[in-house]
């Protein structure tokens, strides 16, 4: 699954072109690396998004292409 559909269905951000705009930007990173909205998401990656001057650092536990609001907090878990 692509990044920035993954962190829009996972919820941690809220709409697909703002997490656009993020990896655009350079504040998404994955497993150190710097990714675009393109790359490719697996089970345990590591992602990181800066959000101002906190960093939020999770891990990815399952690759969903829809999930219920309820249930989005279980496809990853915060490091």
């Amino acid at each position: 699954m692509r990044l920035d559909k993954y962190l829009k269905v996972s919820r941690l951000i809220k709409r697909r072109t703002m997490a656009n705009e993020a990896c655009d930007a350079g504040r998404v990173t994955v497993n150190g690396k710097a990714a675009k909205a393109g790359t490719a998401i697996k089970v345990g990656d590591r992602i990181e998004i800066a959000f101002g001057n906190r960093t939020v650092t999770v891990e990815v536990k399952a690759v969903e292409e829809t999930v219920k609001k309820e249930d989005a907090d279980k496809l990853y878990a915060y490091v």
